[in-house]
C-alpha cells in the first residue's frame, strides 16, 4: 500500500479553488485578529508577576557580653551608610556614637576601623544649601560654620542605637557660659554666648541594600529646631523588615525596608526626665521577626511559544470552520429556493 494513502492533509486541485471578495475580507479579518492577539500575548509575557510572602526571619547569633564587632560573624553584619549635615554646628563640636561607643572617647574608632568608619568634613556647597533653612549671603563663608558627617560602618543584625549630637565638652562649655558666665574653654567661644543650634538635614541613612521598588524614609529629611534656642533632640525610631528581592533573570538579593516614626524632644522634656542624651539626632533601630519575600516571575518561554502558535493557528482554523459553515448554509438555502 503506497504511503500517499495515509496522507491526512489532502490538497485540493488548484483549478478547483475559487477566490472571492468575501473570502479576502474574511482572511483580512482573521489576520488582524491574529495580529492583535499576538501582540497582547507578547505584552502579557513582558509584564512580570509579583508575589509577596511572609515568613519568620532567620535567627542570627550575637555577642551577649562582648559587643566587639570582631566577635560577630561578618555574614551577620550589614552596612550602615550615613550622610547628615549640621549647618550651624562646627565639626569640632560634633560627636557621634554607635551603641555607646563614641568618637569623643576614642572607642568608636577602636571598633569601627577604616574603611568602615565615619568622617567629619566641611559641608559642600550643595550639602549646605540643602541643609540651611534661613537665608545666607555668602555660602562659602557660611558653610565653614557647619559640619557634614559621612561614611559607612558595619553593624550586626540586631537592634542598636546611633547618635549624632553636640560633643559633651562643647555642651558643658555652652551651658556654663549661659548659666554662670564662666567660659571653661581655652579657645574662642564657637557659639558666641548662645546655645548650639542642632538643626540638621538627613541626606541619606541606609541600612544594608535598599529595596528597589520602595522609597527610603530616611532620605532628604529636615529636622528643624524652631523653638528659639535651636536645642532639641530628633528622636527617630526605625523598624527594619528583612526583604528578599528576586527579579526574573537576577539572583536573589537581601534588602531591608524601613518603617520610621520620629518626633522632636524639647529640652524641657529632657531636663524633666533627667536624660543624659545630648541635643542632636538619636536613631534607634530594630529588626522585625518577620521577613518578606518579593519575587518577580515571568511565564515560561515554552508556554509563551505554544500560546502564540495556538493563537495564530486557532484563529485561522476557527475562521475557516465558520466561513465553511456559512458557505454550506448559503448553498443549501439556494438549492431549496431553486
Amino acid at each position: 500500500m503506497p504511503l500517499r494513502t495515509y496522507d491526512a492533509f489532502a490538497k485540493p486541485i488548484d483549478g478547483i479553488r475559487e477566490r472571492s471578495v468575501s473570502g479576502g475580507f474574511i482572511t483580512l479579518l482573521a489576520s488582524i485578529t491574529a495580529a492583535l492577539l499576538f501582540l497582547s500575548q507578547i505584552i502579557l509575557y513582558i509584564q512580570v508577576d509579583t508575589r509577596h510572602s511572609m515568613h519568620l526571619a532567620e535567627s542570627v547569633p550575637s555577642a551577649l557580653f562582648n559587643k566587639s564587632p570582631q566577635n560577630i560573624l561578618s555574614g551577620h553584619q550589614i552596612p550602615l551608610r550615613v550622610h547628615v549635615t549640621f549647618p550651624h554646628l562646627p565639626c569640632k563640636a560634633l560627636d557621634y556614637s554607635q551603641d555607646g561607643y563614641s568618637e569623643s572617647t576614642g572607642k568608636f574608632e577602636h571598633y569601627h576601623s577604616a574603611p568602615y568608619t565615619f568622617t567629619k568634613r566641611v559641608p559642600t556647597v550643595i550639602d549646605y544649601k540643602k541643609a540651611a533653612v534661613s537665608g545666607f549671603k555668602d555660602v562659602n563663608t557660611a558653610r565653614k560654620q557647619g559640619c557634614t558627617l559621612v561614611g559607612t560602618i558595619k553593624v550586626p543584625r540586631v537592634g542598636g542605637t546611633m547618635s549624632i549630637s553636640v560633643s559633651p565638652e562643647a555642651w558643658r562649655r555652652a551651658t556654663s557660659i549661659l548659666s554662670f558666665g564662666v567660659d571653661l574653654g581655652k579657645d574662642q567661644d564657637m557659639f558666641h554666648g548662645k546655645l548650639p543650634n542642632v538643626t540638621h538635614y538627613v541626606h541619606d541613612i541606609t541600612f544594608g541594600d535598599p529595596f528597589p521598588p520602595g522609597s527610603n524614609p530616611l532620605q532628604g529629611v529636615h529636622h528643624v529646631m524652631d523653638n528659639g534656642s535651636g536645642v532639641a533632640l530628633a528622636n527617630v525610631a526605625v523598624k527594619l523588615v528583612p526583604t528578599t528581592y528576586k527579579r526574573t533573570i537576577y539572583s536573589a538579593k537581601e534588602t531591608y525596608q524601613a518603617s520610621v516614626s520620629r518626633h522632636i524632644v524639647q529640652p524641657e522634656t529632657l531636663a524633666a526626665q533627667r536624660s543624659t542624651l545630648l541635643p542632636g539626632l538619636m536613631l534607634t533601630y530594630d529588626f522585625t521577626p518577620l521577613a518578606v519575600r518579593h519575587v518577580e516571575s515571568r511565564e515560561n518561554w515554552l508556554v509563551f511559544l505554544s500560546s502564540l502558535v495556538g493563537i495564530v493557528g486557532g484563529v485561522f482554523v476557527t475562521v475557516g470552520l465558520v466561513s465553511g459553515c456559512l458557505v454550506n448554509s448559503a448553498q443549501a438555502v439556494a438549492k431549496k429556493m431553486d
